[in-house]
């Protein structure tokens, strides 16, 4: 969320910033809304100063019965009007904090100035592409013919876009989440399993709420969450922290549900775009100082799964026009899939800056300068994919089948899933 005093102050930057992200800002009614706000202010301010002088005037008069009749009668007149101004500044503010609630974060300066998907930059490639002495299959088909993937029970007990995993892809889905966990860990990341049902506050702080609130499940006036990103940043909502918990550091795995009400027809086949998908998630908490190392290191860890699977993948920067709602800053990590030769996104590293921290507040306290007791500030936000499950499930099986319509595991997985080297076809 922005601080509306700053978006006002530095207007015509703001336009500009916002009109890269090709967001339709009514900035006349921003104007409108802020300067009625500071009329109403003023109003308030000016009637309790003349209220107080009144009352000190009262005192004088108080003994003279006719004098102090006038005076409460001013007096209770005035009051009327304070409490009007006060209700008009109440008002405002809302109607202004519900404006901004809808206006997406501003980009970075460093982010490549572009109207959609095709202006990306692409930062990094790598690894290499398989290579195949045979037509290389769709994941699909793959899961299919390996008895892993069931879409049609899916299907039969939820609806479209839903999944049943059997057998080895039970094992995979599970063994991917603790493998990926450990891997974050080692490196200083606290686990984190959450509750995958959340309140609304949870959803505004993280910028789900209300803009997209189209895409969310709800039930009894709660979510079921996207992502482990709301819970896991909300965990220090309402909290000021001390300097030595920065950078604070969580790896969580958690179920996702998303509607998808605006990609409708897009991925429909096999497991790409789902209701529900697992997903293990970084979220890191950070000064603003550091925020964009923390971000290079957040990006690193993602990418540090797909090396140990031996995968081939590309990091893009996003693009002002392809940017999410709370990002000032967005990494794509985007691995092959020989079965439908394309890169497809199966992370997103996001620095939010103080987007979230502002609608949360989540603030921290800097050591203090001298005598004086520093003012909270606060924090930077992020977070990122390491990585989404299914996605992954998606990119072993294309890349490492056989021409037997074998898959085999990559060795660093083994472990995890009862040690199993190959799976092999059921049909």
């Amino acid at each position: 969320m922005h601080d509306p005093r700053t978006l006002f102050e530095n207007i015509e930057k703001m336009k500009e910033k916002l009109a890269q992200r090709n967001a339709e800002v009514d900035w006349d009614k921003f104007e409108q809304l802020f300067n009625e706000r500071l009329v109403a202010i003023r109003l308030f301010e000016e009637g309790r100063h003349q209220q107080k002088q009144l009352s000190q005037q009262f005192k004088k008069v108080a003994k003279d019965k006719d004098k102090a009749a006038a005076f409460r009668e001013e007096l209770k007149e005035l009051s009327g009007r304070i409490k009007d101004y006060e209700r008009d500044v109440a008002r405002l503010a809302q109607e202004l904090q519900d404006f901004v609630l809808y206006l997406p974060n501003l980009p970075h300066d460093s982010v490549p100035v572009g109207g959609g998907e095709e202006d990306n930059v692409v930062v990094r490639t790598v690894g290499e592409k398989p290579s195949f002495d045979f037509q290389p299959k769709p994941h699909w088909d793959v899961g299919t013919d390996l008895g892993i993937l069931d879409l049609e029970t899916g299907a039969k007990i939820s609806g479209s876009r839903f999944v049943l995993y059997r057998g080895m892809g039970a094992y995979l889905e599970l063994g991917l989440a603790h493998f990926m966990i450990d891997l974050a860990a080692g490196k200083g990341y606290e686990p984190i399993f959450p509750p995958f049902i959340v309140n609304r506050e949870s959803m505004l702080g993280t910028g789900q709420l209300p803009k997209f609130e189209e895409d969310a499940f709800s039930t009894d006036g709660m979510y079921l969450i996207p992502t482990a990103e709301v819970p896991v940043t909300n965990m220090h909502r309402d909290e000021i922290m001390t300097p030595d918990q920065l950078p604070k550091k969580y790896v969580a795995y958690s179920a996702c549900f998303r509607r998808e009400a605006g990609a409708a027809g897009k991925d429909t086949r096999g497991i790409t775009r789902v209701h529900q998908f697992q997903k293990v998630e970084l979220v890191t908490f950070s000064t603003p100082e550091n925020s964009y190392h923390e971000l290079e290191q957040l990006t690193a860890g993602a990418e540090d799964v797909l090396k140990a699977l031996g995968l081939h993948y590309r990091v893009s920067a996003l693009c002002t026009g392809d940017l999410g709602f709370s990002a000032a800053k967005c990494y794509d990590i985007e691995v092959w899939l020989p079965g439908q030769q394309t890169f497809r996104e199966i992370s997103s590293c996001s620095n939010f800056e103080d987007f979230q921290a502002r609608r949360a507040s989540i603030r921290y306290r800097p050591e203090a300068e001298g005598a004086k007791k520093a003012k909270p500030r606060f924090v930077h936000t992020l977070n990122g994919s390491s990585l989404a499950i299914g996605r992954t499930i998606i990119a072993i099986l294309e890349n490492y089948q056989q021409a037997d319509g074998s898959v085999v595991v990559p060795e660093v997985l083994r472990p995890y899933v009862n040690g199993v080297e190959i799976l092999e076809p059921t049909r």
